[in-house]
């Protein structure tokens, strides 16, 4: 077995990008895994501007049950 690192691609760009490099964004409801995404550095800056725009991080006075954990 090699030590080379993987490269597998972006699911968002399709780029090819090493395991070190990559980030990996699962979606689960209820501890069921819904959608699990591999995307590179840039992609996944991206991915996590969108999540903040569109969900927001300002106070509703609600419950925050939702948060962003990175493996």
């Amino acid at each position: 077995m090699s030590d080379a690192p993987t490269t597998e691609p972006c699911d968002a760009c399709g780029e090819p990008t090493t395991d070190a490099l990559s980030r990996t964004v699962r979606l689960s409801v209820d501890r069921a895994n819904i959608d699990t995404q591999r995307l590179c550095p840039d992609c996944f800056a991206d991915w996590i501007q969108r999540y903040q725009d569109r969900l927001g991080s300002g106070d509703d006075g609600g419950d925050d049950s939702s948060e962003i954990i990175v493996d």
